[in-house]
């Protein structure tokens, strides 16, 4: 995400005086000038017995559409200096009565044009401090991925829908509780204010209840109370709800704890591949009622440096220009199957590339979130940076050894070294 700056200092930037803008077109910006130069050179160029500095006229408005004032003032000066120029070459026309006329009205306008050039910067300054206000308060709301939370390795991405915007209708968040790190990700129904404020009461109370409830099913319950109470849309909107994922990573056990509740399931990427992790999918976060069960957990091991995948909708139903969705397990099998466990970031990247890849040219966007998550112990006085290293190096020397205890000799290639776990496809689940 990108980082905002606080709104007290949210200031318009300067630039040079020969050079536009970042957010100003280049062809705006040098037409005052150009239209100068046209006066000058057809002045030259035709000797007519009238001048054509009238045409200097228009320059002080154009100009008050991309400078600030005092350049705006200073343009105008410069303009009725011209016209001044310009009339004196002729006999009798520097105080001719129409060329009189031309100075005031040039003078006139040049004032019109500083003052519509000071309205415009104050107008802009003021955007400027108000968007800094609510990127501060969209990146509140929904936090950068961390590095690291407590023995969880996460990388990730983030992309709103609807342009301008920081925070769509999606939502993730992660936190070490007493019962390990917990994660969220979901997608809320919708899009726009009404979505962004459901987002709101579903993060507001993950983080709070995360800590308290022992179980994920009740958890889940807790999301379902806060959707009911505290978005302003419960009330309204008789389909409000919210697919979610919830996860939890106990402390010191390599496994993970899953809660579907209506979302596309995680996609586990390891040596043997990627393949889709097994839940028992219940109804949306906000539909709880109309089947009042608790929700079923599923666990399932993790081997050492395996990632774990979580995504929305909006990357999974990605179109082509042949409305093709994107194939995320078919993809990530493809780039990283055979291969080394990668690094969360690795996989990250590739999926955001990937999917850009595969939409480009179709027509329209929805909100995507991505997590990558691997459980990497942080080895004590360690640095929690550099356990990507040394989980590859701890590996490679397991393969090896074992290659020796075999007395065979080691197949040339990564996609050559044993698997490291049970077969591709394996589930184990315990409820």
């Amino acid at each position: 995400m990108p980082q905002s700056r606080g709104a007290g200092t949210a200031r318009t930037p300067r630039f040079p005086y020969w050079r536009p803008p970042p957010d100003v077109r280049t062809w705006t910006w040098w037409l005052p000038v150009l239209l100068v130069v046209l006066s000058v050179v057809l002045d030259l160029a035709f000797r007519s017995r009238e001048p054509l500095s009238f045409l200097l006229i228009g320059v002080p408005p154009l100009a008050a559409a991309t400078r600030g004032p005092r350049r705006v003032a200073a343009i105008s000066a410069a303009c009725l200096l011209l016209e001044l120029w310009m009339a004196s070459w002729r006999t009798g026309h520097l105080t001719e009565q129409h060329h009189v006329a031309l100075y005031l009205a040039t003078a006139l306008i040049g004032v019109a044009s500083v003052l519509l050039a000071g309205q415009r910067v104050r107008a802009r300054e003021h955007l400027i401090r108000a968007r800094s206000v609510a990127e501060a308060v969209q990146l509140t709301l929904l936090r950068p991925v961390p590095e690291r939370v407590g023995p969880l390795r996460a990388a990730g991405f983030y992309e709103a829908g609807e342009g301008g915007t920081l925070v769509g209708g999606d939502l993730y968040d992660l936190c070490e509780t007493p019962f390990g790190v917990r994660v969220i990700i979901g997608d809320v129904r919708g899009k726009g204010l009404d979505a962004v404020q459901t987002v709101s009461a579903v993060l507001g109370s993950f983080r709070v209840s995360a800590h308290e409830w022992v179980d994920l099913s009740r958890l889940a319950e807790r999301l379902e109370l806060s959707i009911h109470r505290n978005s302003p849309r419960a009330a309204a909107d008789a389909e409000l709800f919210v697919t979610a994922l919830l996860l939890e990573f106990p402390a010191g056990a390599d496994e993970v704890r899953i809660v579907d509740r209506g979302h596309p399931p995680p996609v586990l990427v390891g040596a043997n591949g990627a393949r889709w992790l097994e839940t028992c999918p219940d109804l949306p976060l906000g539909l709880g009622s109309l089947a009042p069960v608790a929700s079923e957990v599923t666990t399932h091991p993790l081997l050492p440096g395996e990632v774990l995948v979580l995504y929305t909708d909006g990357v999974s139903e990605a179109r082509d220009t042949a409305g093709v969705f994107y194939p995320v397990r078919d993809r990530l099998a493809d780039r990283f199957g055979g291969r080394r466990p990668p690094a969360p970031e690795a996989v990250a990247a590739f999926v955001r590339a990937d999917a850009d890849c595969w939409s480009a040219g179709a027509e329209g966007e929805d909100d995507r979130a991505l997590l990558a998550l691997t459980v990497q112990p942080v080895p004590e006085g360690g640095n929690p940076r550099a356990g990507g290293a040394e989980h590859e190096e701890a590996w490679s020397e397991r393969w090896d050894e074992e290659q020796e205890r075999n007395e065979t000799p080691a197949p040339e290639g990564d996609r050559a070294r044993p698997e490291r776990g049970p077969a591709a496809g394996e589930r184990q689940l315990r409820g």
